[in-house]
């Protein structure tokens, strides 16, 4: 049986850790650099880190960040933000990232999403897949940092872009990003049910409990934020919590 992953949030503007409520409101959490490496010592699986204003402002993501995360991290490391182009992909892979994520731009030309599997291997490519909840009770994605909702199926999306050469899916619910309510449930089963390969659950978190449901709900590894950066637990904290509920995880 494979472990349960748990995995640090960093999501970054100008340099330095934020965190917000559905992607706005944004309060400054730390250095990303000094964050990821308090939590692999405590017990991360691996960290994300996402240029959030990235793709906004029409650039890459920065390396010189990637690159001061990596100098103080162990274990892997997804990178995502303004990935348009391979060139992209290998700079952030260069710098020490061991996954990249794309999201907005993939939506634009679902062929980049190929052309970066074919490069580095499905592996390396990672969606990063932002969901949103309609009147209809479906779900539909959304781009550039929630601003843009698109008329795209989120389950219907997630199964073109693997079909495309994705290795994992990083599944955000923006209805449920920042307000501690719970990861939606129905969105990651959806989600899971409609491929086959990991799925990274984020959007909710507030605790223990909170994780124990994306994983019974077909989430293969569960990202939180504000849950780490306020010192309310650990990684590991979390993890002694999911092995009391009969949940694998690499102690």
């Amino acid at each position: 049986m494979l472990t349960a992953r748990i995995i640090p949030c960093l999501d970054v503007k100008d340099g330095r850790i934020v965190k917000g409520v559905r992607f706005s409101n944004l309060r400054d959490a730390g250095d990303p650099a000094e964050r990821a490496a308090l939590y692999e010592a405590t017990g991360a699986d691996e960290i994300v880190v996402l240029d959030i204003s990235a793709t906004l402002e029409s650039r890459k993501t920065r390396t010189a960040t990637v690159q001061s995360v990596r100098a103080r991290l162990s274990i892997p490391l997804t990178v995502g933000g303004g990935v348009r182009t391979i060139a992209d992909a290998g700079d952030l892979l260069d710098a020490g990232a061991d996954k990249v994520a794309i999201n907005s731009a993939a939506v634009e030309d679902p062929t980049r999403i190929s052309l970066i599997a074919e490069r580095f291997g499905a592996q390396c490519c990672v969606l990063a897949l932002d969901a949103a909840k309609t009147e209809a009770g479906t779900y539909q994605v959304v781009v550039k940092s929630g601003r843009e909702r698109t008329q795209l199926d989120a389950v219907l999306w997630a199964k073109q872009a693997v079909d495309r050469g994705a290795g994992e899916i990083l599944l955000t619910s923006f209805d449920k990003d920042g307000t501690r309510s719970g990861y939606d449930l129905p969105l990651i089963q959806a989600v899971s049910n409609a491929v086959r390969v990991p799925i990274i659950a984020s959007g909710g978190a507030a605790g223990a409990d909170h994780l124990v449901e994306a994983l019974s709900h077909g989430a293969d590894a569960v990202l939180a934020a504000s849950i780490f950066h306020d010192g309310e637990l650990t990684p590991n904290d979390v993890k002694h919590a999911l092995r009391a509920r009969g949940i694998e995880v690499r102690l």
